[in-house]
């Protein structure tokens, strides 16, 4: 059924219910035929003279109720900004945006940092709602302020306990709960010290991190020390792995296929670029695989999907990549003919080798795509007896090559 005109109200309701709603959200409330919503939603929106719903489990049912409703008033209650990591933003990808109309309250993030004083704009605004708790990593920089949305009550203690595993004990840890309300509450613990009991499931963290010495602090540049990485050996090297990042070229919200992926590293670092990136990882060695999975999280690269496979057989019907990196197998039949087929207009890709039957294939392929080649030497200090000499790194041939 074709509209052109609002059918569905989103409407973001706080703990004050009605009261907090303006006249135009309320009266668009009152003549819905339709209202579905949480069902601490729907109480908070209480009396309602009309048909309710309270949301269904699976939550993915609840797209399908609303859509087989088109063109009806429907409305829809959801918590403060429904497009701030709420539920609006999915229904926009469903429904055409000029058939929403929307009546937004403050989210979580603005509350909280309207309570403790915060600009804004110069937090790290983070949901762990749904999500891995470790997708906080990244942000634990020295100094920073992160306002966190909350799972439920335990969330809290065991941000805690990470940040007191990581080296960031001393970080003040703030939980607001149900704010807005007549049961809000504000609790401040040391991580270190923490030991809050009672938690209301609907709250929102604030953490102004303190790193202590041995703090496991995410770097901004690429090239993490090597050390970070639990490695049998197959482990691109810092320095190398530096330069492979730079010739990769991610950009905001792509995708990398990582193939040969090993520790995992360069994947991992591929997503720690930007909170959207995101990557694949093809490893035949469910060890192997393992491994990388372990250090996605340790690093809180939560977006790297570390899958056990051989390539080329492995690639078949993943997404198209942005970039792809060909770290182990470059010389096995069919993987590059696959990758590149795969690989967008645009996207990059890199291959490393260090076997001379490796960097023979380069050479070839630099005759057939053109591209760049360089060879990659690094040395490193170490202690030789009572004094030091350089010890040299087996050198890397790289290929790049844009598709154009």
């Amino acid at each position: 059924m074709a509209t052109n005109r609002p059918w569905l109200t989103i409407i973001g309701i706080g703990e004050d219910g009605r009261a907090g709603l303006s006249p135009a959200a309320l009266a668009a409330l009152d003549q819905a035929e339709f209202v579905i919503g949480g069902a601490r939603h729907l109480d908070l929106a209480a009396p309602l003279a009309t048909q309710t719903l309270a949301w269904p489990s699976p939550f993915a049912d609840g797209y399908a109720i609303i859509l087989a409703r088109r063109g009806q008033p429907t409305c829809l209650l959801a918590t403060g900004d429904p497009f701030h990591y709420g539920v609006g933003a999915e229904l926009a990808r469903l429904i055409p945006a000029e058939e929403i109309s929307c009546f937004p309250q403050a989210s979580a993030f603005s509350l909280a940092a309207a309570r403790l004083g915060w600009s804004l704009p110069d937090c790290d605004c983070v949901s762990l709602h749904g999500r891995a708790l470790e997708r906080i990593i990244p942000h634990l920089q020295p100094g920073a302020r992160i306002l966190a949305l909350s799972w439920d009550g335990s969330t809290p203690r065991k941000l805690a306990n990470l940040l007191q595993a990581r080296g960031f004990g001393g970080s003040m840890i703030t939980v607001c709960e149900s704010m807005g309300g007549t049961r809000e509450r504000i609790s401040r613990a040391v991580a270190a010290d923490f030991a809050m009991t009672g938690i209301d499931p609907l709250n929102t963290i604030a953490v102004e991190v303190v790193a202590g010495g041995n703090a496991r602090v995410i770097n901004l540049s690429p090239g993490l020390p090597d050390a970070f990485f639990q490695n049998d050996g197959q482990l691109t090297k810092a320095e190398i792995r530096a330069l492979t990042l730079a010739a990769l070229a991610p950009k905001v919200g792509e995708l990398l296929w990582d193939i040969g992926a090993g520790a995992g590293s360069i994947g991992i670092e591929w997503c720690l670029r930007h909170p959207r990136n995101c990557g694949i990882g093809i490893e035949e060695r469910p060890e192997r695989a393992e491994r990388a999975r372990r250090n996605a999280l340790e690093l809180g690269a939560t977006k790297l999907d570390i899958r056990i496979g051989r390539a080329p057989e492995a690639l078949a019907n993943l997404p198209a990549p942005d970039a792809v990196f060909i770290g182990g197998g470059a010389s096995e039949v069919g993987v590059f003919d696959q990758a590149w087929a795969a690989l967008k207009s645009g996207g990059r890709l890199v291959i490393n080798g260090v076997t001379l039957e490796t960097e023979t294939l380069l050479g070839t392929l630099y005759g057939q795509y053109g591209g760049a080649m360089r060879r990659l030497a690094v040395s490193r200090l170490e202690p030789v007896g009572g004094m030091h000499g350089w010890r040299a790194a087996m050198p890397v041939t790289q290929w790049l090559v844009t598709k154009s």
